[in-house]
């Protein structure tokens, strides 16, 4: 197999986190070595946290900015109401809503592809555990058999073959074999002196890494619910609506910048390890496990010769003599003693097994195994893992700004919406051309009903003639009259230009000249009234 350099190779994203300014609270540099447990180097981590939080200071105070100057520069009302300026608020939601979608779909991939990379690194850490604890069943097994059951054997042998001293040199020379086996076995490293197990680092990494997927899930729900609440709140024009999607999407706001600096320091604090991943962890075992153990198993390198070779040669030499002094004890001792082929065939037994024992943890102490298991969590971690980070902190970024055109575009409609509301609270509850007449008239029948004094007589609207009112019967006719030409045409030209809802017939239009003909003739009629009643 080829070294581990040539098979991992850090990712450039890696390098440029890893460049990023390591600065400590007191705005000094920091090594930007991966050591977490230096308070410089936690120092800078945290720093970057702070630049995420001045970030957030900045774009509240610029939206406190923009609301306070909505709010002191207003435009002229009569302006206003005549033509509302309501396309920037539209593109400014729209705006808000593509930005959001994009940033929600960004955030589920990102939060995918960490979920997996921190798997794979799960995944390899449970296969190293349990390389690990196959070596040491196999290591505690072997001697256990060697100290207590072969000496037991060895034991009960001795008794039996007392009187012929030839094999009893035999059976203390297989005793000798089997403490050099139990010394040998004692060479290896003690792998529960590392004091790491990986079991529960994995355990606890699954846990966090858990928590963390269903954070960021429920944050990219709450980002699109409110996005899509706040568009229908445009849509119905609902003030309550508005003001409830302004105050979550403050709340919003804030949880994209403190996620933009926990993200953008993990993925650094990431970085830092894995551009020397080696370094880091020669350096945690130094003192529990060999240099050469650990070199061995992180290059995995076909020039670099097995620390565990010379131990397990002599452990292969041992059990070879041990297996031919017995085959000559059956042989030749059993047919002398027949009480001693039990115990012969007891210790046969227990060298076959330790022999398979043997070839067992020869494989699992061999390198490519381990190795493989490192190499997959570095690219977990190092490749989908930080590449997840990187797409959550840009998640990060579009979801303020996002949130941010939403924060602007809410307060301009609010004021739109406030200033219809007060133009149709202003518009006189008389006139027929009114909707709110209208309704009003058709709850209260006993309501009187201006009728029109000009009809259409074709379906083209050509207007045939027209009929004035009939004149009152009071002694007061001539001012009642004038009161009615008035109320019909002296008022508001703004009902002239009000659409007649409702109706079947196109809305009347009135010339001037048609005007003056009309009042002409109406003065004319009022004076031929007023001579008869004097007379």
């Amino acid at each position: 197999m080829s070294s581990a350099r040539v098979d991992y190779i850090a990712p450039w994203w890696t390098y440029w986190l890893h460049n990023f300014p390591h600065i400590n609270l007191r705005f000094e540099p920091a090594d930007n070595s991966f050591q977490p447990e230096d308070g410089n180097y936690q120092q800078s981590l945290i720093f970057l946290g702070c630049v995420a939080a001045t970030g957030l200071g900045l774009n509240l105070l610029c939206l406190a900015i923009y609301l306070s100057c909505l709010c002191c520069c207003r435009k002229d009302e009569e302006d206003e109401s005549k033509k509302p300026n309501s396309c920037c608020v539209t593109w400014s939601a729209v705006a808000a809503g593509l930005v959001t979608c994009v940033a929600v779909g960004v955030g589920f991939y990102g939060n995918s592809e960490t979920n997996d990379g921190v798997y794979q690194l799960t995944y390899s850490l449970y296969n190293a555990n349990h390389t690990l604890g196959g070596v040491d069943s196999l290591v505690t097994g072997t001697m256990g058999n060697m100290k207590s059951g072969l000496h037991q054997h060895l034991a009960r042998l001795d008794e039996i073959f007392a009187t012929r001293g030839d094999y009893v040199q035999t059976l203390q020379f297989m005793q000798q074999m089997a403490d050099n086996v139990i010394k040998q076995l004692l060479g290896l490293p003690d792998w529960e002196e590392a004091n790491v197990d990986l079991a529960t680092v994995a355990d606890q990494t699954a846990n966090v890494e858990y928590y963390r997927w269903l954070t960021y899930l429920l944050l990219l729900i709450l980002d699109l619910i409110i996005c899509l609440l706040a568009c229908l709140g445009l849509a119905k024009q609902s003030r309550w609506l508005l003001t409830t999607m302004m105050v979550f999407g403050v709340l919003t706001l804030i949880l994209s910048w403190a996620s933009l600096g926990a993200d953008l320091a993990t993925a650094v604090g990431t970085s830092d390890f894995c551009v020397s991943p080696d370094k880091y962890i020669m350096s945690q075992t130094k003192g529990i496990i060999g240099a050469d153990i650990v070199h061995y198993y992180l290059y995995c390198n076909q020039t670099l010769s097995n620390p565990f070779q010379q131990p397990l040669t002599i452990f292969q030499r041992s059990l070879t003599t041990m297996q031919i002094q017995i085959q000559g004890l059956l042989q030749f001792a059993v047919p002398l003693f027949p009480t001693a082929e039990r115990d012969l065939l007891g210790i046969q037994h227990l060298l076959n097994s330790s022999e398979a024992s043997l070839h067992q943890l020869t494989a699992l102490l061999d390198c490519r195994g381990l190795n493989k298991d490192y190499l997959d969590a570095m690219v977990g971690v190092c490749y989908d893992g930080v590449e997840g980070v990187m797409y959550l902190c840009l998640f990060s970024v579009l979801a303020a700004c996002a949130f941010t055109l939403m924060l602007c575009a809410i307060p301009r409609a609010w004021r739109q919406i406030a200033c219809r509301e007060r133009d149709y609270d202003d518009m006189d509850e008389e006139d027929p051309f009114n909707p709110r007449a209208r309704r009003m008239g058709s709850q209260n029948p006993n309501h009187a009903n201006m009728h029109s004094f000009c009809s259409y007589s074709s379906s083209m609207g050509s207007q045939n003639s027209l009929h004035p009112p009939a004149p009152p019967a009071v002694s007061n006719a001539p001012m009642s009259e004038y009161m009615n030409h008035t109320a019909l045409f002296g008022g508001n030209p703004r009902y002239e230009n009000v659409p007649l809802i409702g109706r079947g017939s196109p809305p009347p239009s009135y010339s001037p000249t048609m005007r003056a003909t009309y009042l002409s003739m109406t003065e004319e009629q009022s004076r031929h009234f007023g001579n008869d009643f004097r007379a």
